[in-house]
């Protein structure tokens, strides 16, 4: 069972402890903030009041033992650098930090902060690329340079074979999912011929899938 501490318990940081409760992972949440901690107790392994900015609690709470520390104040920056220090220091395996905005990232960055991720501009960028084109269903981003598009099947693919279209050597794209209805297929054999009501997740690199979104 892997295990996480997570500290701030903001809409963002809550969320992700009881995700991972309910995957039944272990989870330590903390935040200032009894009125917080009392609301996630009952989803969590524990829940405690603390301040990340104290080595001593941090210490006297494992950190160290954790598989992973997630800083979630996202909303102060001097409280978000010096837990991200006190958890170095304390020598936690792995570092997930929220960041409140891009500054905010690239100071985290330069801590070297094993991951930061900012909810707020990641979901403004993915709405925008769904609203830009008139045909993305859906879009997830996977890194800067990679992401899943979902989108309705070209009415140019209709009939055709996934090993026909050869979309890998043409076009750079993976289709690793099909929709039709209720239905989901995974990983569609190359056999399988698209319908024009098919709804496709498409793995690829940015230059990949804007190509792809002007078929």
């Amino acid at each position: 069972m892997r295990s996480y501490m997570i500290i701030g318990l903001g809409r963002f940081g809550s969320g992700l402890a009881k995700s991972l409760g309910q995957l039944g992972a272990e989870v330590l949440a903390m935040d200032v903030c009894p009125e917080l901690v009392q609301q996630l107790s009952a989803d969590v392994t524990h829940a405690v009041v603390g301040d990340g900015q104290d080595k001593e609690v941090l210490r006297a709470l494992g950190a160290r033992n954790f598989d992973c520390a997630v800083v979630a104040i996202g909303d102060n920056l001097a409280a978000s650098v010096l837990t991200v220090m006190n958890l170095q220091e304390l020598g936690v395996p792995r570092l997930i930090c929220k960041a409140h905005d891009e500054m905010h990232r690239r100071v985290l960055e330069k801590l070297g902060v094993d991951q930061v991720v900012v909810p707020e501009l990641e979901q403004a960028q993915r709405l925008a690329r769904i609203l830009q084109s008139h045909n993305v269903l859906d879009y997830i981003e996977l890194s800067k340079d990679y992401g899943i598009l979902e989108v309705p099947a070209p009415k140019s693919w209709a009939d055709k074979s996934i090993r026909e279209l050869n979309v890998r050597a043409k076009m750079d794209i993976n289709i690793i999912a099909v929709k039709n209805g209720e239905k989901t297929m995974v990983s569609p054999s190359a056999d399988y011929r698209i319908r024009g009501d098919d709804v496709l997740a498409v793995l690829g690199d940015t230059a990949a899938l804007e190509a792809m979104q002007k078929l």
